[in-house]
């Protein structure tokens, strides 16, 4: 009987070099859409003379634009299709589609008031919203610490409403948008990128008749030409997130998440030049706090922080 070679190490190393490489290519991903989204503000502050509603309106339709060309690049049109003959999928998508949209129109409009810091706390709140959403929807036990996470979050935003300058609804509806956003996703078997096509063609409709109906506005030749380009600043985050996602353990995605509103925070202070008074201060301190608690209890449990579908 021949004799064989025991190449087991050898598959081994290899194995791991093919892993390896891997997570990186899922870090570099994942590092490029969450620093994407972390400088949002500064593309919708070159919009900042354009009514947010009409913004918003221009990121619908060029989002349906872009996606679709993306999709049929990539030949994915029959994993949307079995999505499209449900109407349970199709009314929670829709339910979605409302949700993003205000999410997205409340973000548009704290950039243009210069209002990112608060954005920026809405967008620390948000995983530690959908832990209490969990709860209250999906039947899911908090345990001690995320309770104590939670807690310390409620703490941040009732010392803004107290010592601020009134309630932080910017703050809170980002949070609250978005983290009914992800609990409505959930109920749905669609990756990020189909969904968010199918809820940018449900909300087109309305999209084109207010640009068609809304009164001219003095908008430059270079201003449309930004315009335009939402559908791309929209769509590359997202599959570098999608990719990202195939890549690397939810742990590491769990984590690199603050990434983007920590970013927005940098960039409201340093280069919006946002004001950063002590109740404000004080929030995020405590909104930290709360995160580091939330965080601690994740990686003493071995469990991944929860994540958000997209950010803003």
């Amino acid at each position: 009987m021949p004799a064989t070679v025991d190449d087991s190490p050898a598959r081994v190393e290899v194995g791991a070099a093919a892993a390896l490489a891997k997570s990186r290519a899922g870090l570099v991903y994942g590092l490029s859409a969450y620093t994407m989204w972390g400088v949002f503000p500064l593309y919708f502050h070159a919009l900042s003379h354009v009514s947010p509603l009409v913004v918003l309106c221009h990121r619908i339709f060029w989002s349906s634009l872009f996606l679709a060309v993306v999709i049929s690049i990539r030949g994915e049109w029959g994993a949307i299709r079995p999505v499209l003959r449900s109407r349970h999928n199709m009314m929670l998508l829709s339910a979605g589609a409302v949700l993003i949209a205000l999410n997205w129109l409340t973000f548009i409009y704290s950039v243009g008031s210069e209002q990112v810091l608060q954005a920026s706390l809405g967008y620390f709140i948000n995983p530690l919203l959908s832990i209490a959403l969990g709860m209250m929807f999906l039947q899911e036990r908090l345990r001690r610490w995320q309770w104590v996470a939670v807690i310390i979050a409620l703490c941040a935003v009732v010392n803004l409403a107290l010592h601020g300058s009134g309630l932080p609804w910017i703050a809170v509806s980002l949070a609250a948008t978005f983290g009914f956003y992800g609990l409505v996703r959930k109920k749905v078997d669609i990756n990020s990128l189909h969904g968010l096509l199918v809820e940018s063609c449900i909300l087109l409709p309305i999209a084109v008749v207010v640009l068609v109906m809304e009164k001219p506005q003095d908008i430059s030749g270079p201003t449309y030409g930004i315009l335009s380009l939402s559908g791309f600043i929209t769509a590359i985050p997202l599959l570098c997130f999608g990719a990202a996602v195939r890549r690397l353990q939810l742990s590491t995605i769990g984590f690199l998440q603050y990434i983007g509103p920590t970013l927005q925070f940098l960039v409201a202070i340093a280069l919006l030049h946002e004001t950063l008074d002590p109740a404000k201060l004080g929030s995020f301190i405590l909104c930290w706090i709360g995160i580091a608690v939330y965080v601690a209890d994740s990686v003493f449990r071995h469990s991944p922080p929860s994540i958000a579908d997209e950010p803003e």
